[in-house]
């Protein structure tokens, strides 16, 4: 670190320019060290691997596509469930298949309490997946 100055008085000043010197060394040593290990890093080894044929799993979960309208009328498959009618659905498609899936449709409206309800009737049910679908796009974080 250079402590002294070129001025004709006595005193000794710090100086007070940033000594780019050693962020320049630093700099280009890594670019060199970029440069030499860039190509080892797009170097393949050719393998030939063994061929297989597969098919599909067969076992596709039955899924419960559940849409929850801005006034709260919840829907199965586009049919209106009542309150008392929802849990009864639920517990005869989980008679159908243990590994059932509901999928989640809620309008952006709609008051939390009933995606809540409809949660706990399909939990009371014994639907351990619940999936939440929404659209793509950009997210939206300002309230309306």
């Amino acid at each position: 670190m250079s402590m002294g100055s070129f001025n004709s008085s006595g005193a000794q000043t710090p100086m007070t320019e940033i000594n780019t010197t050693p962020l320049v060394d630093v700099m280009l040593v890594l670019l060199i060290i970029f440069i030499i290990t860039a190509p080892l890093m797009t170097h393949s080894v050719l393998v030939d691997l063994p061929r297989a044929a597969s098919s599909p799993s067969p076992d596709k979960p039955l899924t419960l596509p559940v849409s929850i309208s801005a006034d709260g009328g919840v829907f199965l498959n586009g049919e209106e469930l009542a309150n008392a009618a929802r849990e009864v659905r639920f517990r005869e498609a989980v008679a159908l298949d243990k590994n059932v899936e509901l999928h989640l449709m809620a309008d952006r409206a709609v008051r939390y309490e009933a995606v809540a309800e409809t949660m706990s009737a399909a939990r009371r049910a014994g639907i351990v997946k619940i999936g939440f679908v929404t659209q793509p796009g950009s997210a939206d974080v300002t309230a309306p």
